[in-house]
């Protein structure tokens, strides 16, 4: 078990590495960069650009070096927990994220358990429910969330909190709570407006796990083994929950992998849509205007947490199937 840590760990950082050469190369292959988009716009708009101050910036954030070297001075400053300088909100990029990391995080966790918790529950009374009035109920409601768009879902839902709820459209919060500091009343506003892109961005997530977990569920339920214990006498719940249940997650756990990422990333259309204050939308904005060390960072930092993810979920499926063995050609 421990040289399987210490390989998969040593497996890590060449990925990382070339993750992020990956990473440098896309968001360098449009032409130019921030600097050159910015005097566009400011042209186009009839105003002067600074010249001096932008080729000042070059100089100091590396943008006048050669390619190579700006993929050096960037993953350096990394290392050093420095994730570089957005041009776009003139600002330090730890700063930048840490404005949106925790509403991100916020509506990321509770989308997760939303999903967990009503999922999971529906899975398994529609697998030990085959074909019954319920399980063709709770079939049809599963593939109408899986064919509604997240985006005609949120317009809908943030009508009828309006009307019915008088929750004001669109952010996380009311409006006079934006540039306050955290209060009882703040926490409440987040909560009564948090249940919105919860359902939202968790509808079409839960219905999949759903029809996933009533499948792989079924499969199991059809095994021989699971036929010898029901002959031997096992009750159907201990069955039920000490094997065909724990080999069914599989799938579950291995999805931890992009879990992680999907905490912090958010979902970017949705929150688009109902403006909310996250991480998604800033992604989509650094990459229009080529603020590269706002997206590049950014990206990075999701990987980082992908990389981890598959890790974790390795080591988490080996604990929960023992079918799984972590070293390769074991003689039996």
């Amino acid at each position: 078990m421990l040289g399987y840590v210490v390989r998969r760990i040593l497996i890590m950082l060449p990925t990382l590495i070339a993750i992020s050469i990956v990473i440098f190369t896309i968001i360098n292959l449009p032409p130019g960069d921030y600097f050159s988009t910015y005097i566009a716009e400011l042209q186009s708009s009839g105003e002067a650009a600074d010249l001096a101050k932008i080729n000042f910036l070059k100089a100091q954030y590396g943008f006048d070096r050669p390619l190579w070297e700006q993929y050096i001075f960037w993953v350096g400053g990394l290392l050093h927990g420095d994730m570089g300088y957005s041009f776009a909100y003139n600002l330090p990029v730890n700063q930048v994220v840490g404005d949106r990391l925790l509403m991100t995080f916020i509506v990321s966790f509770a989308t997760i358990l939303f999903t967990y918790i009503v999922a999971f529950p529906i899975g398994v009374y529609s697998a030990t429910h085959q074909y019954s009035w319920s399980d063709h109920l709770l079939t049809f409601l599963g593939f109408l969330g899986l064919a509604t768009p997240s985006f005609l879902l949120a317009l809908v839902l943030l009508y009828l909190a309006n009307v019915y709820f008088g929750i004001s459209i669109g952010g996380l919060m009311d409006p006079k709570y934006v540039d306050q500091p955290w209060s009882f009343s703040k926490v409440v506003s987040v909560g009564a407006h948090l249940w919105i892109p919860v359902v939202v961005i968790g509808t079409a997530g839960t219905a999949s796990m759903i029809r996933r977990l009533r499948a792989n569920l079924l499969d199991e339920l059809q095994k021989q083994y699971v036929v010898t214990a029901r002959a031997k006498g096992l009750r159907p719940l201990k069955l039920l929950f000490k094997y065909p249940l724990r080999m069914a997650l599989n799938p579950f756990i291995s999805d931890i992998g992009s879990l992680l990422p999907h905490v912090i990333s958010g979902a970017a259309i949705v929150s688009v849509v109902m403006s909310l204050p996250t991480t998604g939308p800033m992604l989509l904005d650094a990459l229009r205007s080529q603020d590269m060390y706002l997206a590049g960072s950014f990206l990075m930092f999701m990987a980082f947490l992908t990389v981890i993810g598959v890790f974790v979920s390795d080591l988490a499926l080996a604990v929960l199937d023992p079918r799984i063995r972590l070293q390769a050609g074991r003689t039996q």
